[in-house]
């Protein structure tokens, strides 16, 4: 028999819901699926409010969890991320203590002398 799904979630994936925030990061424990045909596919999520939650895995269907506001957290895109974000800032550092020795001496001593000499 052919599978008639598509799965979005496997066992193991790290998720979160986009509008239950307060339910916090969820694994998935349990991924079921049904040998016949048109029957269901489901996924067992446990997340950090201690409350188990079942949702549709199947991506073709109109309920599956990814359309109700499930979405994996990308684990190697956020190490990216952060790593970028990381080079950003000590670009930004480097160019701020490139200036800082004008910006602690202040007026320079030629600049000094100009204005006692007026």
């Amino acid at each position: 028999m052919g599978r008639e799904y598509s799965l979005y979630l496997q066992v193991g994936d790290r998720v979160y819901h986009k509008h239950y925030k307060r339910w916090g990061v969820g694994v998935v424990v349990e991924d079921r699926r049904s040998e016949l045909p048109g029957g269901f596919c489901y996924v067992r999520i446990n997340f950090q409010d201690g409350k188990l939650r079942v949702f549709d895995n199947n991506f073709k269907s109109v309920d599956c969890c990814y359309y109700a506001g499930i979405e994996k957290i990308d684990d190697e895109r956020a190490v990216k991320r952060a790593a970028r974000e990381e080079e950003r800032i000590k670009k930004k550092l480097i160019k701020l203590l490139a200036h800082l020795p004008r910006m602690l001496k202040g007026k320079t001593e030629k600049e000094i002398q100009e204005t006692s000499e007026q």
